[in-house]
């Protein structure tokens, strides 16, 4: 903490030349010196920077012992995924956007009577995020009645919208999620509250595991998320996850884009 000691000294100097200060006066030099110091922290925990998780942020009160730690507000983006249920055929993900950083989207999908065609927005005029989206889609309309036997995604029309939080450009990993967010359109069916499906998949069915796992949670957690949805793929990446942030989460584990669906729903 040589810094924040420097920064401490630098500004009492500064604020206080003939150091006529009282505890008070440190106490906030001492409190922004911390929170300076946990921005840089912050910062280098979004680009990967792991080894920066478990520092702590904190001062002791000697007259009282009493330890207060300080906090910002790049720590906690919960305004970004709200408590309680999304509506049918919304959900939140974690991928790579077209600036090759890692972001949160949030995928809304509207359902009316129509002929099994969908339209897109909010992808710009990116063809990797189109071609993402629709390769979800046709494996949705091939495979609609393994999630329910009645189910008829021919007779409807559907619009799905995506939203960055993170202005990182559209992604190209939400296969699987667009996928998963049409099953619950088309059923009507929230996802489980606070969660992010985390994944992509092949035109075939075929699991891909989150690249960057440990970033990704980091993405996650900022956002507010307090359910993983992970793929059984990305289980051997477990161990490089910091044990302090793998707990922040319920976690469930998908085999197939099937069980991705009911696991999603909360179905075990």
């Amino acid at each position: 903490m040589t810094a924040v000691k420097h920064t401490t000294s630098g500004l009492l100097k500064l604020l206080y030349p003939h150091e006529d200060f009282d505890k008070e006066a440190v106490r906030e030099c001492l409190e922004y010196a911390l929170q300076v110091r946990r921005r840089v922290k912050e910062q280098l925990k979004r680009i990967g920077g792991m080894e920066f998780f478990d520092v702590h942020f904190s001062y002791i009160d000697l007259e009282t012992s009493e330890e207060k730690f300080i906090m910002v507000k790049e720590q906690g983006g919960d305004t970004l995924i709200p408590e309680g249920q999304l509506s049918p055929g919304s959900l939140f993900t974690v991928a790579a956007g077209s600036a090759g950083l890692l972001g949160l989207y949030r995928l809304e999908t509207q359902m009316t009577a129509g002929n099994g065609k969908i339209k897109l927005s909010g992808l710009g005029t990116n063809a990797g995020a189109k071609e993402a989206v629709k390769v979800g889609f046709e494996y949705f309309r091939a495979n609609a009645t393994q999630i329910q036997a009645s189910a008829k995604p021919g007779n409807h029309e559907f619009h799905l919208h995506v939203v960055e939080s993170h202005n990182t450009g559209p992604s190209s990993m939400i296969t699987l999620a667009s996928y998963v967010a049409l099953c619950s359109a088309l059923l009507g069916k929230p996802i489980e509250p606070q969660m992010v499906v985390l994944g992509s998949m092949s035109l075939g069915g075929s699991i891909i595991p989150v690249e960057n796992l440990a970033a990704t949670l980091q993405v996650a957690a900022d956002a507010g998320a307090k359910r993983i949805l992970l793929p059984m793929a990305s289980v051997a990446d477990i161990p490089t996850i910091p044990g302090e942030l793998f707990a922040k989460f319920q976690t469930s584990f998908y085999a197939d884009p099937k069980d991705a669906v009911f696991k999603a729903f909360g179905v075990q």
